[in-house]
């Protein structure tokens, strides 16, 4: 699955395929699934559309790293555009990176990665 988004006026191709969850993992030695458990707790009740990070519960902080969405936006563009550098150096060319307007963007993306096809 593809999108195209656009962070701190640039356009961004992202793309979820087979490949993403092990990609993640040889770039972040996290597992790729683990990660988006843990982010499920936080979109527990929502469609994704209403996620809204001033709105998250004080009990569900220890499900909020900032260094996870992070790494998902990165992996996910990785995963488009195979020239794109390190995490740090494709971060360090936006100047903001609004994570309450991206990470809605990205929902589908990551659901795409564990769902399956009805035949």
């Amino acid at each position: 699955m593809e999108k195209t988004i656009e962070i701190d006026g640039k356009k961004v191709k992202l793309k979820s395929t087979a490949g993403t969850p092990k990609r993640y993992k040889a770039q972040f030695r996290h597992d790729y699934f683990s990660e988006l458990l843990k982010l499920s707790k936080l979109m527990a009740g929502t469609d994704g559309k209403t996620f809204n990070l001033a709105e998250i519960d004080y009990s569900e902080l220890e499900y909020l790293d900032f260094e996870v969405f992070y790494n998902f936006i990165w992996v996910l563009a990785k995963t488009a555009d195979k020239n794109i550098g390190d995490p740090q150096d494709w971060l360090d060319e936006f100047e903001t990176m609004p994570i309450s307007e991206v990470f809605p963007e990205i929902v589908e993306l990551l659901e795409s990665s564990i769902s399956s096809k009805k035949k």
